[in-house]
């Protein structure tokens, strides 16, 4: 079976201030791009090398994914394959809400449900199955057998949504700022296996 490596973008600007960034951007922070290293450091620990490398086309996945290649490469994989960018990656829209403070949200960032919707912004329903759907279209794809995904806090979590029943791994865990979710893929039955969650602790 092959592996998918979901991950979270690093800490931003927006993430400090306590503003909604839904498909608005933000640039990443000193401390994201630590992150960003942290999370290369354990990929190249755990000798782990990708066929794909895929990331949501807004700036702070980009920097994050970017960051990371770089280190592989400087750590000696060489053999790296180019970054595709993926609007199925892409974070949930917040509608009116973004770029505006979290506390005029009236719904859970991460999990609101369809309660964003009448504000021209993206339901629960709608964001998990696109998810589910990139990624499931993703790992079907020819040399796919370790890829790693960059995306976002409320899309990555409405993806583990979807799949904790067959989670391995405790699934009550935060998911912070470029942890790593670690998925084994069944192309038979096309369903995903979490088997482990990491998250960094960097100062």
């Amino acid at each position: 079976m092959s592996k998918l490596y979901l991950m979270r973008h690093g800490q931003t600007e927006y993430n400090m201030q306590l503003r909604v960034q839904g498909q608005c951007d933000s640039p990443l922070t000193e401390l994201g791009v630590k992150q960003a290293h942290a999370a290369a450091a354990w990929f190249t620990a755990h000798d782990v090398h990708f066929d794909r490398m895929c990331a949501s086309p807004l700036g702070r996945t980009r920097a994050t994914l970017d960051t990371i290649r770089a280190d592989l490469t400087a750590a000696g994989d060489t053999a790296l394959p180019p970054i595709e960018f993926i609007p199925g990656l892409i974070e949930r829209s917040y509608g009116v809400f973004e770029s505006g403070p979290r506390e005029d949200v009236p719904a859970d960032l991460w999990d609101p449900g369809d309660a964003l919707v009448p504000y021209g912004g993206e339901g629960n329903a709608s964001v998990r199955s696109r998810m589910v759907d990139t990624l499931t279209r993703i790992m079907l794809a020819p040399h796919a057998d370790s890829v790693l995904a960059v995306s976002h806090g409320s899309a990555t979590y409405q993806f583990k949504q979807a799949w904790e029943h067959l989670a391995t791994c405790p699934q009550d865990v935060h998911l912070g700022n470029c942890c790593i979710l670690v998925y084994e893929f069944d192309p038979a039955t096309q369903s995903f296996m979490c088997e482990q969650i990491v998250n960094h602790s960097v100062e």
